[in-house]
């Protein structure tokens, strides 16, 4: 009975140390930097940097650096022209912190209160933020969770 129950144990943990054992080649996660090259602009020199001209006709520009594993965390960098966003109908949508690299914003929230930040300054906007985002251009750093 004991040199079963021994077989039996023996079994499971081979069982359950398989996969660490089997991976041969186990992938390695490294840190990802932005340099100081690509905080003065070279980010946006990457062949992933995505333009875009909106609606108002402002032109911004958008590079990820990272996307999570589980796809709710990114982080990147952007730089916008000067424009005026009305986020009143609905929410932010995400959480973002945003760190000024240059130029400035001022959010103005539903109530009526006024913050500018500027270059060298950080903000958070919880994703349920609501109010009007101003800007006579800037670039940013930015980091994104999402759970939806």
């Amino acid at each position: 009975m004991f040199s079963k129950l021994k077989l039996f144990c023996v079994l499971i943990c081979a069982i359950l140390l398989l996969p660490v054992v089997a991976d041969d080649n186990p992938k390695t996660v490294l840190p990802l930097k932005m340099s100081s090259t690509d905080l003065a602009g070279d980010m946006f020199k990457r062949p992933d940097m995505r333009p875009q001209t909106h609606a108002d006709g402002h032109k911004t520009e958008s590079v990820t650096s990272m996307v999570s594993s589980d796809g709710k965390y990114y982080s990147g960098m952007y730089r916008s022209e000067a424009t005026r966003i009305d986020i009143t109908e609905r929410p932010y949508g995400v959480n973002e912190f945003m760190y000024f690299l240059s130029g400035s914003v001022t959010l103005t929230s539903i109530d009526g209160s006024v913050m500018t930040i500027h270059a060298g300054e950080a903000v958070t906007l919880p994703k349920e933020w609501k109010g009007i985002f101003e800007t006579d251009g800037y670039e940013k750093i930015w980091v994104i969770y999402s759970d939806e």
